[in-house]
């Protein structure tokens, strides 16, 4: 048996996820609230906008004009043989239908310029607040639900900002507009031509009350597919490693069969809703062309009157069925609009006072006060923990897996707040300071190294970005990675591969600490960094730990005997307290738990073949 360090797991898939963080089809068809505030992204494109609306609008109105000018063209011309008049009405129609195009082009490149940059703003905001939201937050959320809020919701919200909205206002103007000068040119018809509306309101009802609930399952099917394919992929080697991958694809198809129901649920309402807005153009048709023919046979209306009222159907129903597709829009885009506020409004655990200082250079002294911790709605983790760390010494955190070691070193690094007492370094309260200032001073060495895309060179400056190569080179020295650096391929600017799939745990470990020797810190957090490699590798890792730990404040969260007998105090917690605190030499000469862990592990060690 070793020190262990661990915790409990959420244990939530995808699904399971989206039903405990407000997840639901529920919801108002329009929110002006959520309008209200999402509107607000487009203020720094204000002008543009503006432009947009203006060529829409003067492209509805030159719109309206082509029918009036053809009905002109009829009566007035083609009826009197005025040749000149005909080819005066040609040009102008001609010029309208130009200026239309332009006016059309103009405006949807407008918009796609607004639309992207609100796109990006969102997705920075998003990814800015998330860097900003304690490990907390992190901790019980999905990773895959996280990323369907940043790339899919922003993605509907950017449609209905920089699209539907604008569509709303046209289709709305370009219907007012047809109504106005259908009545103007003959009233009988037009109301009659208006009979077919009761009907449309009707399926417009129907299509609505479904379409509601239909596109917000739409959004909770997306995210639990990236869910469980963000999951799928980062335990691939899990999964593989105990044969699942048939146990894995069954769940993600039938994660991703109900996507496909909900969506194919969704899009059958629009494909249900849109014939029946055609089958009622078609009936509006035929009502002007009987009525409307009849009262040209009574010498009651012109033939232009008549073609222009057949024009203006056509563009009386476009309009709706645009407006079918804005509200589909509007649904999803509510839908992922109450999510992303959502996310956004949630508060960080742990934020800076408004009159936060900046943390001196520390020297390293740690002292936690009477401190008591409990994640959110979740019972104690620790409770009334005393500990004083001088600067300079290493203090070991040994203990069962779930006893608090892990949740002791992040609040020293205040990575999460204490629920009751005070951390202090340097006698300054951690809740005093501002969080970079502290962390910048703070090294983290953990467990499972974690390395990021790019070339080694990056990965060791990541704490110290201004940092030389001369500097880098010694700081993989120190920590005993310069020899298997120097032996890969491109050396220094070798890129670390997704995973880290080309460099192996030791190597990582030994990048990792490279990479705190480089930033310098006062204070390191180290978590058992030999816990999980090989004896050759394990003894390149100690050294280079030796001279890392070298005239810092340490504290180690303990795995392996080796690691303890060297540490200047050794704290044994257990169920949220410390219970024991010595050197290796007095606590197993007090016979309690830290005797029982170490029999524990011997045992283990002499029965291994």
């Amino acid at each position: 048996m070793s020190f262990s360090i661990g915790g409990a797991s959420g244990g939530l898939g995808p699904r399971q996820a989206i039903e405990s963080f407000g997840e639901s089809v529920d919801g108002r068809p329009f929110d002006p609230r959520i309008v209200s505030r999402l509107m607000g992204y487009l203020v720094p494109y204000r002008l543009h906008m503006a432009a947009s609306v203006a060529l829409m609008l003067l492209s509805a109105a030159l719109t309206l004009m082509a029918p009036y000018i053809i009905k002109v063209a009829i009566d007035e011309n083609i009826a009197t043989g005025d040749t000149t008049g005909l080819l005066r009405s040609g040009a102008l129609l001609t010029v309208v239908l130009v200026l239309v195009c332009a006016c059309s082009a103009v405006q949807h490149y407008l918009l796609s310029w607004v639309g992207q940059r609100v796109l990006a703003d969102l997705r920075s905001l998003l990814v800015h607040h998330l860097q900003e939201l304690s490990l907390g937050y992190h901790d019980t959320h999905i990773v895959g639900v996280t990323l369907s809020r940043v790339i899919h919701d922003v993605s509907v919200i950017n449609e209905l900002l920089s699209q539907g909205l604008v569509t709303l206002l046209g289709d709305s103007a370009m219907l007012i507009g047809t109504i106005a000068v259908m009545l103007s040119m003959s009233p009988r018809l037009a109301l009659l031509t208006f009979c077919v509306l009761p009907l449309m309101a009707l399926a417009t009802l129907v299509f609505a009350r479904r379409a509601q609930v239909a596109f917000r399952y739409t959004r909770v099917r997306i995210a639990a597919v990236v869910g469980d394919l963000a999951e799928n992929l980062s335990g691939m080697r899990v999964i593989q490693a105990f044969a699942q991958e048939n146990a894995s694809r069954e769940r993600f198809e039938e994660v991703n069969r109900e996507n496909r129901d909900a969506l194919i649920g969704a899009l059958s309402l629009s494909y249900a809703f849109l014939p029946a807005v055609e089958l009622l153009g078609m009936a509006a048709t035929c009502v002007v062309l009987w009525f409307g023919g009849q009262a040209v046979l009574r010498g009651e209306l012109t033939l232009g009157v008549v073609v222009a009222f057949l024009a203006y159907v056509s563009r009386f129903f476009d309009p709706i069925r645009e407006l079918s597709q804005v509200y589909a829009t509007m649904q999803a885009a509510m839908a992922g609009g109450e999510r992303v506020l959502h996310l956004l409004d949630w508060k960080p655990d742990v934020v800076d006072a408004a009159d936060a200082e900046q943390m001196p250079a520390i020297e390293g002294r740690i002292e936690l006060r009477n401190v008591s911790f409990a994640y959110r709605d979740g019972p104690p983790v620790l409770q009334g923990v005393d500990l004083i760390i001088d600067p300079g010494q290493t203090v070991a955190l040994v203990g069962p897996t779930g006893a608090g070691k892990t949740t002791i070193a992040n609040l020293i690094a205040r990575l999460y707040e204490p629920t009751d007492g005070a951390v202090l370094i340097d006698g300054h309260d951690v809740r005093s300071v501002t969080q970079r200032s502290l962390r910048r001073q703070i090294g983290l060495v953990p467990q499972e190294p974690f390395l990021f895309t790019g070339t080694v060179a990056d990965n060791v400056r990541f704490g110290h970005p201004d940092a030389s190569d001369e500097e880098v080179v010694a700081a993989t020295r120190l920590a005993n990675a310069h020899d298997f650096v120097s032996a890969l391929p491109q050396g220094y600017n070798t890129r670390v591969l997704e995973g880290s799939a080309n460099l192996s745990l030791g190597q990582r470990q030994l990048l990792c600490i490279a990479r705190a020797v480089l930033a310098d810190p006062r204070v390191l957090i180290l978590d058992e960094a030999t816990s999980s490699v090989d004896t050759v590798t394990e003894s390149l890792i100690q050294a280079a730990l030796r001279n890392l730990l070298h005239d810092r404040t340490a504290v180690v969260i303990a795995h392996r005997l080796s690691t303890v007998l060297h540490a200047d105090q050794i704290c044994v917690v257990h169920q949220g307290r410390i219970v024991e605190r010595g050197r290796h030499e007095e606590l197993m000469a007090l016979g309690g738990l830290y005797r029982q862990l170490c029999s524990q592990q011997l045992l283990e060690s002499e029965s291994a073949p």
